[in-house]
């Protein structure tokens, strides 16, 4: 385990590299301000046992000064050393963030099947708020006191060695609880950051289904399970606070004891007439075991705080070293398709062992309009997800052009193909920056030719603001109608060369059916389309049909050719929505 949290830290220590002169300098302070600190009570007892015992006015003076100086000194290591220990740590965090954001932002559809958004934030921002803690409150603050307490013995050494003894003497019992006090606290951080975890991930998935809890009438459930993890987070809470409550009182304790032994010892020293000691080393120990025992109790909370930040510095490495990422070697700029495709003996399964596309073969030619229909579970939006490379296929080939997509850069690639899905996900912002996603190459002027061509800029222009309406987290202030038709003039203005359309009309309105219908058959003009469609009528005019069950093709043709066909699957399906619709 410690080998394991050593090279935590060294992976931590690498995003040093960049800030490196700073870096040093908070080692430079750390060591000024030991020396600085240390020499104030040796300044101490020089004063009281040569100026003041003997009454020099002019030497204690001179002392006095000199013992402001350093006390500045001090204070100006103080402040460098926390200052740039700090700003260290926050641009390390930075660093750190912006790394870990890029990397999850490229990780395959499959983490994100498996990995609860709570979670992701939690070591998005606690757990690297957490990082920034080693340097701020564990890494440079243990070195600091251990420095400080070094310093402090060297020249308690050399003003007293016997003073120095007792104080040694109480240090292995003040170490052992120090000791017992860290391993018991780093369990407890552990307990807490997975609680903390839990409270994240639940919150976060009720207010975003909130709707679904109100409906179901599921508050007080629902309040009663948030009860339950929230108690649990509390009593990990709890058991931080009571190690905290039992250490530090000890600690105080057994410091007191030792100044109490110093004077009691010193006095009686200095009462029957010996040199051992004087009032100067009275005067002087009475700072020295504050400043030697005040580091040894803090060290095993600010140990603790190191701790906790390797703790989640190992979760978000995790995350950092995942190689979850969908494999982008590909050298390929695709600047423009065809749009011929070809699926050929492609195999595919979210779970091993378990395929969800069974060896399909598909040719799509340039510039045709393909719909591909089935029930449920069938393998139609699998299929999108390939093309895209949201996920890697197990075996078989996807060309586009003749050319394997996976020799194109993934930017390129899905730059080329446009989708539209069912469930439209719009950011809180404008309309207007959630059709161009903030691409400094599409104009306000093309977004609004481009509403015009399909028919929804009359629409826009209704709202507030129009285009510069904010539509609110997930876009609640739309109707799914709306919102759909957002997003396909967001596919629109994108130019593809492939364009995609997954259940996009299944559940909107009539009047914005229209529209959209309309827009189809504009958007679908000279490029290659595929239509995911759940209401067969609306893919009537398709160029070819592709009918999938169970992850096989089962039949293909144009809707008049398959509705001819006895016993078809299609026909069966399409006669058997005609009479629910009806």
């Amino acid at each position: 385990m410690k080998a394991i949290k050593s090279t935590s830290l060294k992976k931590v220590l690498k995003f040093t590299k960049p800030y490196r002169a700073r870096y040093n300098a908070v080692i430079f302070f750390a060591i000024s301000l030991s020396l600085f600190a240390a020499l104030r009570p040796y300044l101490l007892k020089r004063t009281v046992d040569e100026y003041i015992s003997p009454k020099d006015e002019t030497g204690l003076l001179y002392y006095i000064i000199a013992m402001g100086a350093v006390l500045m000194l001090e204070v100006a290591s103080q402040f460098y050393f926390v200052y740039w220990a700090n700003w260290l740590g926050q641009d390390i965090v930075k660093d750190i963030r912006e790394k870990l954001f890029s990397q999850i932002s490229r990780f395959k559809m499959k983490f994100f099947d498996n990995e609860p958004v709570g979670k992701l934030v939690t070591r998005t921002v606690f757990d690297i708020e957490s990082i920034a803690r080693i340097f701020s409150q564990g890494l440079f603050m243990i070195i600091s006191d251990l420095l400080k307490m070094i310093v402090i013995l060297g020249f308690m050494f050399y003003m007293n060695w016997k003073l120095t003894f007792i104080v040694l003497l109480a240090m292995p019992v003040l170490l052992y609880a120090t000791r017992i006090f860290q391993i018991k606290m780093k369990a407890a951080f552990e307990e807490v950051r997975a609680q903390i975890s839990n409270l994240n991930t639940f919150v976060q998935e009720r207010l975003t289904g909130m709707k679904i809890v109100q409906l179901f009438n599921r508050e007080k459930i629902e309040y009663e399970k948030f009860k339950d993890i929230n108690r649990k987070h509390n009593k990990a809470w709890l058991k931080n606070i009571l190690y905290n409550s039992i250490f530090f009182p000890i600690a105080d304790i057994i410091s007191s004891i030792t100044l109490g032994v110093i004077i009691w010892y010193g006095g009686l020293n200095i009462l029957n007439g010996d040199n051992i000691t004087t009032f100067g080393d009275l005067f002087a120990y009475t700072m020295f075991i504050s400043m030697l025992f005040n580091p040894l109790r803090q060290i095993a909370d600010k140990f603790n705080e190191l701790q906790m930040g390797i703790i989640a510095s190992d979760r978000v490495l995790e995350l950092l070293d995942s190689e979850m990422k969908i494999q982008d070697a590909g050298t390929l700029i695709a600047t423009h398709f065809k749009g011929n495709l070809n699926f050929k003996d492609v195999r595919f399964s979210y779970i091993e062992n378990e395929e969800v596309i069974k060896g399909i073969n598909l040719d799509v030619k340039e510039g045709e309009t393909i719909a591909i229909v089935g029930a449920t579970g069938a393998g139609k939006s699998t299929i999108i997800n390939l093309l895209n490379r949201f996920y890697e296929i197990d075996s078989g080939t996807i060309c586009i052009d003749g050319t394997n997509i996976n020799e194109f850069t993934l930017e390129s690639l899905r730059k080329q193909i446009a989708v539209v899905l069912q469930d439209v996900f719009l950011f809180a912002d404008t309309i207007y920056n959630n059709i161009t996603l903030d691409d400094p190459n599409i104009t306000r002027e093309q977004v609004i030719t481009a509403a015009k061509n399909i028919g929804v800029h009359d629409f826009i222009m209704s709202l507030p603001n129009g285009y510069d309406y904010n539509v609110k987290e997930r876009g609640v202030m739309l109707s799914s109608g709306q919102r759909q038709l957002i997003a396909f003039l967001r596919a629109y203005v994108s130019n593809p060369s492939i364009l995609i359309l997954d259940e996009a009309t299944s559940s909107i309105d009539t009047y914005s059916e229209e529209l959209i219908q309309n827009a189809t058959d504009t958007i679908t003009q000279g490029r290659t389309s595929i239509v995911i469609a759940h209401r067969l009528a609306t893919i009537i005019n398709a160029d070819k049909i592709i009918v999938m069950d169970k992850g096989k093709i089962v039949e293909a043709g144009s809707h008049y050719e398959l509705i001819n066909k006895d016993e078809g699957y299609y026909k069966n399906l399409y006669y058997s929505q005609f009479a629910v619709e009806s």
